[in-house]
């Protein structure tokens, strides 16, 4: 990959070094195939054998709150009080049809006391109508939930009168329903995706982006693997690596196959035409992964597990499929060489001359398209303005699993008994109470406490009160309260920290709030910066964040007049609880950026190489879209494919991920590339490249610049197969 700085010689300066070296691993790669294969393929064994089996050793459970916010402080200090976890974290659900089955719940009690981790059990309530019995369980503050949850599951998972619910076996359920919906999702999306390859890529080809594929998503694998040594990963973003890993592994092959064939028609089947390909494509592979890595890398600004896990695991199968990209494809380019050329079609303009006159065509009246597309945007984006949060809980769980039994079976049979909503600790002095009394007195009379609570000491002078809120565990009667005790324990004094489902939501929102400014104004900047460093203009880089946002807002759009609304719950299979889950907006929000940018290098690339060619402006964005279009738009389908599949998860924050950025992909394919980027580069004409003198001058010194031939018109001639999309 031949890449200079700008104004250094190619030959001579201080790029020269690396340049060479580069070519030098582009020859080894392309003059020795067969030996970089057996290379490759060894290293998919590896991480197939190491990384694989790695990721069962993702953490399932929490990283949706800071570690240091209150709630979790409060938990802390019961814990270490007590030895006990703050609530119950099994709930088993026993039927009791009759009164000789009146002893089954002390009979379950009695089984979990014997379970290993578990401190004590004890039937809890009886429902409304008799019929069965609520028994809750305590866990030991040190013991392994996993490990307890399983083996409670494992003692009645045969008993037909006994339902295993609670927060322990909720998370080991999550995590399992997660493995069984990624086997689903690849089922699903990989012989559509293989089947769609050879139509798109055509022939031997099609290797081309199952090979960069598998290597992306296993040497991501073994990558986390390494990094969950050190911090622990998320098991969730598991369906990120693989869907957004497929899906760049095929944009980026694409992209290269593309630009190889149009070498192998200008130079033949040589290393000059790798090279070439290397050279230009490869550069926007490379600038393309940095912008998907920086928008993704901006969600580890953010205190939350959940999202630094799903931000370093983005950056990494950015960079890894970046990687396998640029190595396997000068394998497979020196193996087959003309073998890889595009097909012929018989008859008619190629679909590369349709693009062209289309774009000259949208540049005709550029005011106008622009204005039109702008609005209709904004219209579908609108609402995502009335997006509500809400947290996760059981809800997300299908139907068919038993916590999830056990919650709904709580709320309808026992008006919502057996839960805890808004738990207070203080932290007393010697034999005093430090105040408990008397804010558990102020506390009770809140009026959405339901009933008078008392303080109860749990050692060591740790003092707990538990207020019973009527309505969702995390509602707003919930969240009040936790406000309400807050202020009166600031108000008196008080040490006391408030804990429970409220609480700790109330904690994540109050983290996102602080952290979202800092994040949007790195994504913005970060994004602007790479593409500032590829383009040397301020104008584009500000344009191409403005679209992303607007694509972004039609994306968010579409999963809340779904998910929000309660639409498509038959043919998705979830439950609606009014909202988003807000992380999940943030990573559908930072998923679509990334890859909205990810076509626009793609473009931006393209006409860039053409002006520098010597055309004029309209005639330079005519040719980048003639040469882009059509393999954008197989692009975007094949990646909408890939990770949309994961819509058919049984965990609905899951498939929004998966809607939002399969919405977002084909909006910003079919619409703001084809439509609004050639109408407004139109528009703008030359200053589209408009940069102050004083940033020209260090574009100059520090951009990365390509040297060597462009096309300066488009290709007339039948284009690939990719082209006809």
């Amino acid at each position: 990959m031949n890449l200079t700085h700008r104004g250094d010689h190619p030959r001579t300066g201080p790029a020269e070094p690396a340049a060479g070296r580069l070519r030098r691993v582009i020859r080894a790669l392309h003059a020795h195939p067969r030996r970089a294969l057996v290379a490759v393929f060894l290293f998919i064994v590896v991480a197939g054998a190491v990384g694989a089996p790695g990721t069962g050793a993702f953490d399932s459970e929490g990283g949706f709150t800071p570690p240091d916010a209150e709630s979790l402080r409060a938990v802390e200090r019961i814990e270490a009080a007590s030895g006990l976890e703050p609530s119950p974290g099994i709930v088993l659900l026993v039927d009791t049809p009759s009164a000789a089955d009146a002893a089954a719940a002390q009979a379950a009690a009695a089984t979990l006391d014997e379970v290993d981790g578990i401190a004590e059990a004890a039937p809890a309530a009886t429902a409304l109508d008799g019929s069965s019995a609520l028994v809750v369980a305590t866990l030991e503050a040190d013991a392994d939930s996993v490990a307890v949850a399983q083996s409670v599951l494992a003692i009645f998972g045969d008993d037909p009168a006994v339902t295993v619910g609670g927060g322990a076996v909720a998370g080991v359920q999550m995590g399992e329903q997660i493995g069984a919906d990624l086997a689903r999702a690849e089922l699903f999306a990989f012989p559509i995706l293989v089947v769609l390859a050879l139509l798109f890529f055509g022939g031997r080809a099609a290797v081309l982006p199952v090979t960069v594929g598998i290597a992306t998503v296993l040497g991501t694998f073994l990558a986390l693997t390494g990094i969950n040594q050190i911090y622990g990963i998320n098991a969730f973003s598991l369906n990120l690596v693989i869907g957004l890993g497929l899906g760049l592994a095929v944009d980026y092959t694409l992209f290269l196959v593309t630009r190889y064939r149009e070498e192998l028609e200008r130079q033949g089947p040589s290393f000059a035409a790798v090279v070439t390909t290397m050279r230009t494509a490869g550069r926007t592979v490379v600038f393309s992964a940095a912008t998907v890595a920086v928008a993704l890398a901006t969600l580890m600004v953010f205190p939350m597990g959940f999202l630094t896990s799903m931000g370093l695991s983005g950056v990494v199968v950015a960079v890894v499929a970046a990687l396998a990209a640029l190595v396997i494809s000068p394998v497979l380019f020196g193996l087959w060489g003309s073998k890889l050329a595009r097909r012929r079609r018989r008859g008619g303009d190629s679909a590369e001359a349709r693009w062209y006159r289309f774009s000259h065509l949208v540049m005709r009246r550029p005011g106008l398209f622009a204005a039109v597309t702008t609005a209709v945007m904004i219209v579908l984006a609108t609402p995502a303005l009335r997006t509500e949060w809400t947290p996760v809980d059981e809800t997300v769980i299908p139907q068919s699993q038993s916590a999830r039994a056990v919650t709904d079976a709580v709320q309808s049979d026992y008006a919502g008994t057996g839960t805890t909503p808004v738990t207070v600790v203080v932290d007393g002095s010697g034999d005093a109470d430090g105040g408990a009394a008397g804010l558990a007195r102020q506390a009770s009379s809140l009026p959405e406490v339901v009933a008078p609570a008392e303080a109860v000491e749990v050692g060591d002078g740790t003092w707990q009160i538990d207020l019973e809120v009527a309505g969702d565990p995390a509602g707003e009667d919930a969240r009040a309260v936790v406000a309400d005790v807050r202020d009166l324990a600031d108000d008196s004094g008080t040490d006391a920290l408030v804990t429970g489902p409220a609480a700790e939501f109330m904690d994540q929102q109050d983290a996102i709030a602080g952290s979202l400014p800092l994040a949007a104004v790195l994504l913005v900047l970060l994004t602007m910066l790479v593409l500032w460093l590829m383009t040397g203009s301020v104008v584009l880089p500000v344009k191409a964040v403005v679209m992303n946002l607007l694509t972004v807002g039609v994306a968010l759009a579409a999963i809340t007049w779904v998910y929000q609304d309660g639409r498509l719950t038959g043919l998705l299979g979830y439950t609606p609880n009014g909202g988003i889950e807000p992380t999940n907006f943030l990573i559908a929000a930072a998923v679509v950026f990334a890859l909205s940018t990810d076509y626009g290098v793609f473009l931006l690339g393209r006409v860039k190489e053409a002006r520098e060619a010597g055309l004029t402006e309209r005639e330079s964005v005519a040719v980048g879209l003639g040469r882009t279009g059509s393999v954008v738009t197989a692009a975007a389908i094949l990646l909408a494919v890939a990770i949309g599949a994961f819509s058919v998860s049984e965990i609905s924050f899951i498939q929004q991920i998966g809607i939002a950025a399969a919405v977002g992909v084909l909006v910003d394919a079919f619409v703001v590339r084809s439509l609004l980027v050639p109408a407004l580069m139109g528009l703008m004409g030359k200053w589209n490249w408009w940069a102050p003198m004083w940033l020209r001058r260090l574009h100059d010194r520090v951009g990365i610049s390509e040297s060597g031939p462009a096309p300066t018109e488009p290709v007339k001639e039948p284009a690939m197969a990719a082209d006809q999309a």
